[in-house]
Formats: C-alpha cells, sequence, structure tokens
C-alpha cells in the first residue's frame, strides 16, 4: 500500500529577494538592484528535509532567512501550514516563530556572550509567554540533556563551551518551543568532521522524535547526501535543478549540478582517477548584473545562442527530477 501523499507544510512561489546596494562613491546616491534569490519555487512536507546547495554567493543563506521573514520577501508567496504569510507584521509573525526556527552557521557568533546557556535557552519561553509544565529551569535542562549537554552546566557562560557544544546549544534553542520547521544555515560548516558526525546524527535523532522538517543549506555535498530526501541546486538566486537524493547524486541533469558533483573528494583513489572532473571556467557573475538567458551560461560547456538569449524554465523530467537547462544532460 502506497503511503498518502502529505500536504506540504511550506510552499514557495517565484520568491525573490532583492537588495538595493550603492553603485560606488559616498557622493553617488544612484543605487542597484542585487537579485539575491531570484523567483524560487518549493514545496517542503512534514518530517522532510530539503537539502539546499550551491556555491558560495547562490543565494541559498539569503532563501533560508526570508523563508522564515528574517528578510522581508521583495516578492512572491511564502505560504506556511496553508496560510500566505508573505504580508505578515513583525507582530503577526510572533506566534508563528514557535513553529518556525532556524539553526545558525557560527555557534559562537549565534550565542550571546553575557548570558548563561540557561538564559539563552529559556528566553524562548519568555519571549512567547509559555510556562513550561515543570518549570522553566526543569525544561531546559531536559532540553540540554537531550541535546548531549549536562544538564548541571546550565550556568555556563557560551565561552566556556566547544565549538560542537555551542552548536547543541543552538539546537536546544531551536526546538524548545517544538517548531515544525527549522531552516538550519549550514550547522555543521564550522566544526570539526568528527563532530560534523555527531550534530548530523543528532538532528537527524530530533526529526524522527519530533517530526521536524527541516531545510538543510550546505555546501559539503557529502553531508547534504547524507541527510537530505531531496536537494534543490541553485545558482545566483535561481533553481538549477530539483530532485530526490538518490535521483540527483545518480543522474545529474544540470550541467551545474555534474560540476558540482565532480569536486566531490572520493576515498577511493581509483574511482577518483577514472572520475570525470569537470573544471568550470571564470567566477560566479555578479547577482547585481546577471547575465541574460540562462544565468549559467557564462560558465557552461553546452551554452548555446538559444541559452544566451532565452531563459531555461524549470520542467518536470522522469521521477519528477526538475531541470532549468535547454540541453540537459541524458
Amino acid at each position: 500500500m502506497a503511503e498518502p501523499i502529505l500536504e506540504p507544510i511550506l510552499k514557495l512561489e517565484g520568491l525573490k529577494k532583492h537588495f538595493q546596494t550603492p553603485t560606488g562613491g559616498i557622493f553617488n546616491k544612484q543605487k542597484a538592484t542585487l537579485k539575491a534569490v531570484d523567483g524560487i519555487d518549493l514545496e517542503v512536507r512534514p518530517g522532510e528535509t530539503i537539502g539546499l546547495v550551491g556555491e558560495s554567493g547562490c543565494g541559498k543563506t539569503t532563501a533560508g532567512r526570508t523563508i522564515l521573514k528574517l528578510y522581508e520577501p521583495t516578492e512572491g508567496k511564502i505560504i506556511f501550514n496553508g496560510e500566505d504569510i508573505s504580508g505578515f507584521s513583525p507582530t503577526k509573525m510572533k506566534p508563528l516563530r514557535r513553529q518556525m526556527q532556524m539553526i545558525f552557521q557560527d555557534p559562537y557568533a549565534s550565542l550571546n556572550p553575557r548570558q548563561t546557556v540557561g538564559t539563552i535557552i529559556s528566553n524562548m519561553f519568555d519571549i512567547q509567554g509559555i510556562k513550561p509544565a515543570g518549570g522553566v529551569d526543569n525544561e531546559v535542562r531536559s532540553l540540554m540533556e537531550r541535546v548531549g549537554l549536562n544538564p548541571e552546566h546550565i550556568n555556563r557562560y557560551p565561552h566556556e563551551f566547544s565549538g560542537g557544544q555551542r552548536q547543541r546549544i543552538g539546537v536546544a534553542r531551536a526546538i524548545a518551543l517544538k517548531p515544525k520547521l527549522i531552516v538550519a544555515d549550514e550547522p555543521v560548516s564550522a566544526l570539526d568532521v568528527s563532530i560534523q558526525a555527531q550534530v548530523v546524527n543528532l538532528l537527524e535523532d530530533l526529526q524522527n522524535e519530533f517530526n521536524l522538517s527541516y531545510i538543510f543549506v550546505a555546501h559539503d555535498l557529502s553531508v547534504v547526501q547524507h541527510i537530505s530526501d531531496r536537494v534543490v541546486v541553485m545558482y545566483l538566486g535561481k533553481v538549477m535543478e530539483e530532485a530526490s537524493k538518490t535521483d540527483l547524486f545518480a543522474h545529474p541533469r544540470h550541467p551545474y549540478t555534474k560540476a558540482l558533483l565532480s569536486a566531490v573528494p572520493t576515498p577511493d583513489p581509483v574511482k577518483g582517477r577514472q572520475r570525470e572532473r569537470i573544471m568550470l571556467q571564470g567566477d560566479l557573475p555578479s547577482p547585481i548584473n546577471p547575465p541574460a538567458g540562462c544565468v549559467f551560461n557564462t560558465r557552461c560547456w553546452k551554452a548555446t545562442d538559444k541559452c544566451r538569449t532565452e531563459e531555461p524554465l524549470l520542467q518536470i523530467g522522469k521521477n519528477n527530477q526538475k531541470v532549468a537547462c535547454h540541453f540537459p544532460e541524458n
């Protein structure tokens, strides 16, 4: 018997986030538009993990923050639990913050150095006016224990913990209000490899326990392959490809995806020598002045005149694999 298809907890329709930035010079008041996120569509279902990947500067972090309305969207819709929250004011968003949380990339910069761990985590209850049944102190200790921290260290300050422990504090803070959706912005990139595995396993355990949905922003494709159900590849603010983890890593269809996967290190030196290595020429174009047509055409080995003049749409192919390319890989 086939599993029922769950309604998406989050749906993005043409989401855009543009910034106005000075064109240069202290006396020059003209501003240019930086298109950080330029029209993305996405669905996230309960208990699902979406990996959001791409080079630095592709817009994946901005997309994650805009989804949570830490940045106000320039255009498009953010539909959470069936409700369009795109135009919600900060006051109207406050109750929804219980259901939408974020784990930040830098576990030290995201914690107040003047507050103890207990205060940092308990702030979540104070802001929302929630009083746990057993008391805030007991709830905080329980959360610390759940993420692998010693509850006896509740009165310690962030600088007294290691990087991995500080990220666990961030995880405890994120799950305190039992949210439905968590945006994890490169949560393990600042950690040692051995600690990365522990934090990723912790996130998976919490997902199974609380049926959490994750948007996992990362540039480490091996971590994304391990934790994700579906993967979305971004380039210059646009979605290049979206597919299940299995299909994307086995059969990448967009040339950019193929180039990214060719750069993933392999522990087998024989397979590493046999694998095709694709070296992209040139740098990432400026999001202030993106190329016409397909945004990847300046670095793509398959680009034609059509690619330079006509923007490809995100087309659905076999196994619901979506690709925005005029000449996708076979």
